[in-house]
């Protein structure tokens, strides 16, 4: 039985260095991203990068499905999309964008990031 134990807590640490090394992955490209973006405003071009939602890299492309995804093509249900980086397949990504928020888009994302003081 204490071998269970031990291989759990082996198995345990292993998925913590991986989770540790995708957050550090993430972060380093969220930032590498960002720069680009800054630099881009700089230059008076402004632009919206998709991005995976789990490594925040910009090695995203549109998911060649070997079926056929009719829905996605006739517009029915978003494209799934590939990170390049991670290997994700989802039909959601994030977008980074360095293009200035309007009044609804900043409400918006108070609103989700404070979901209690919508409520009231």
């Amino acid at each position: 039985m204490s071998e269970t134990q031990a291989q759990k807590k082996k198995r345990k640490k292993q998925q913590l260095l991986v989770t540790d090394q995708v957050q550090e992955d993430a972060i380093q490209n969220a930032a590498e991203v960002t720069q680009a973006l800054e630099e881009l405003a700089k230059e008076g071009v402004h632009l919206d990068i998709q991005v995976c939602p789990k490594c925040k890299s910009p090695r995203i492309k549109r998911a060649i499905s070997t079926g056929g995804d009719m829905w996605a093509h006739l517009g029915i249900s978003p494209p799934s999309f590939e990170c390049s980086d991670c290997g994700r397949q989802e039909r959601v990504v994030l977008k980074a964008t360095n293009r200035r928020l309007t009044v609804k888009e900043a409400e918006l994302i108070r609103e989700a990031m404070d979901p209690e003081d919508g409520q009231s």
